[in-house]
């Protein structure tokens, strides 16, 4: 019976959304579906309306247009709480975006105690227990400065789960990483995708998307052109400006 349910009410739904920035259109009629439990990989060229599409979802930017459901509600609602409709979804962008003066146990719990008023206690318990699973318990006092660039990434991921969200948001989570940091990242995702986290993806890695995502979009010039699994949208692709784009990537 919940798998009826999953898929009668989708974890977020975006509804025909338009989104310009003065007279530039960045989002042009985007629909899209992301059920419970599902990996949604979000891949195009930069500029595309990948970045810009997570920041409404988020609610960090306001529709134009057309409506944002997270489980059932209407978040794009002018009326909608921002901070509450955001303590639902946790998100990750390309910059680790740790606090520097606070450590890295403080950075991931934080939210978890000041926004959720989760006593310190209970939450640093929970965070280091997190920490450990990804191999940073040692690194739990350090400052972020500490960190490598992977670490530092893979510690704001921990900090986006610690709340348990409805929904996970990763922006271009490697882009800013050296090409040998990236692994651990990713590896980091799968474990994410294995116990279940429902996550929407931004991602330049097509390896990486077509291994782990249950279905792609490809973003064009701020249109869903295809979605799909991957295998359809990498090796079938319907569309010839997908199947252009696909072309100009190099093979793994």
């Amino acid at each position: 019976m919940s798998g009826a349910a999953d898929v009668a009410v989708p974890v977020l739904r975006v509804d025909d959304v338009y989104k310009s920035f003065g007279s530039v259109p960045v989002l042009r009629g985007i629909d899209l579906v992301v059920h419970q439990h599902e990996v949604v990989a979000l891949i195009g060229a930069s500029g595309s309306g990948k970045s810009t599409l997570l920041r409404v979802i988020n609610l960090l930017e306001r529709v134009d247009d057309g409506q944002v459901w997270l489980t059932g509600r209407d978040i794009s609602d002018p009326r909608a709480n921002g901070d509450a409709v955001r303590a639902r979804i946790g998100v990750v962008f390309q910059q680790f975006n740790l606090f520097p003066h606070l450590s890295v146990l403080d950075n991931v719990t934080l939210a978890s105690r000041i926004v959720h008023r989760v006593p310190r206690r209970t939450a640093e318990a929970r965070g280091l227990e997190l920490l450990d699973q990804i191999g940073l318990s040692a690194k739990a006092r350090d400052f972020p400065d500490r960190l490598s660039g992977g670490q530092q990434q893979r510690a704001a991921i921990v900090r986006a789960i610690m709340t348990d969200p409805e929904l996970l948001l990763l922006d271009e989570v490697t882009s800013a990483l050296d090409p040998e940091l990236v692994g651990e990242v990713l590896d980091l995702v799968r474990q994410l995708k294995q116990s279940g986290t429902t996550i929407v993806m931004a991602t330049h890695e097509m390896g990486f998307a077509r291994d782990v995502a249950d279905r792609v979009a490809f973003i064009d010039a701020g249109r869903v052109l295809e979605f799909g699994p991957p295998e359809q949208v990498f090796d079938a692709p319907r569309e010839p400006r997908t199947r252009a784009f696909l072309a100009r990537i190099p093979p793994r």
